[in-house]
């Protein structure tokens, strides 16, 4: 009898080892400062005539993209995210996507940075998640086939302790989940030979953007998402969507 009553007392110890060893993703990491949504400036103007993009999808929740040239690609760009619930975490990304950067290279804090995420291409470590993801639970890729951002400033520094080595700050409007706010995050950018850097490292709270799926009631999943972009893009000196502030 004593065997049959110590057996479910240490699954239930074993269970807690599990849970409490589990931690938040997003605790080494600096949050993203989420507020209404900003008015967009324009491009920087450049030197030459733009070359244009595809027509940004015509929504009314979509905000303008930039004119600039399409270079961010899914060749040289990474949108990836960790997601993490009370008794583990699971990695995802995205693989289709398009973005612009128009560039002033004597002040980086002058340039714009767009992209537009395509929702039904959300990959992660396990496929039924990645289906779940996709349902009204989430993203609701049916009524919400896109994501977009454009950015609204870039300023020099970071505040955050946890943002490492950052050297800027880049505030923009996040359209996601049919819900557009401003978010404000660290990242390094820099020009490193023939390419312009952005890496960053961030989380944003879910709830902000009407993503409210609660998950099991015994294995919650938590508020905060981790972002992590990389964006390294080739650049050349003759590029046409290249600006100057001369």
């Amino acid at each position: 009898m004593k065997k049959w009553i110590a057996l479910p007392l240490v699954l239930t110890l074993l269970a807690l080892i599990g849970i409490s060893g589990c931690a938040n993703p997003a605790d080494d990491v600096a949050p993203a400062t989420t507020t209404a949504a900003k008015p967009i400036p324009a491009a920087p103007a450049p030197p030459g005539k733009l070359v244009p993009t595809d027509a940004p999808i015509k929504a009314a929740s979509q905000p303008q993209l930039s004119t600039g040239a399409p270079v961010l690609t899914p060749e040289n760009t990474t949108i990836a995210f960790v997601g993490s619930k009370v008794t583990g975490k699971h990695e995802g990304g995205f693989k289709q996507f398009k973005g612009t950067l128009d560039l002033v290279r004597d002040k980086l804090e002058s340039s714009k940075i767009t992209a537009e995420i395509d929702m039904s291409s959300i990959y992660t470590d396990t496929g039924n998640l990645t289906n779940h993801l996709k349902s009204a639970d989430f993203f609701d890729v049916a009524k919400f086939p896109t994501a977009t951002f454009v950015t609204t400033g870039i300023e020099s520094g970071s505040h955050d302790a946890k943002a490492k080595d950052a050297t800027h700050t880049v505030t923009g409007n996040l359209t996601l989940h049919g819900v557009t706010k401003s978010i404000s995050f660290p990242s390094k950018i820099a020009l490193a030979g023939d390419k312009f850097k952005l890496d960053s490292e961030f989380f944003i709270n879910r709830k902000d953007f009407g993503i409210n799926y609660p998950g099991k009631a015994n294995d919650l999943i938590r508020d905060e998402v981790v972002i992590k972009l990389a964006v390294h893009v080739p650049i050349a000196s003759s590029a046409p969507h290249e600006a100057s502030t001369k």
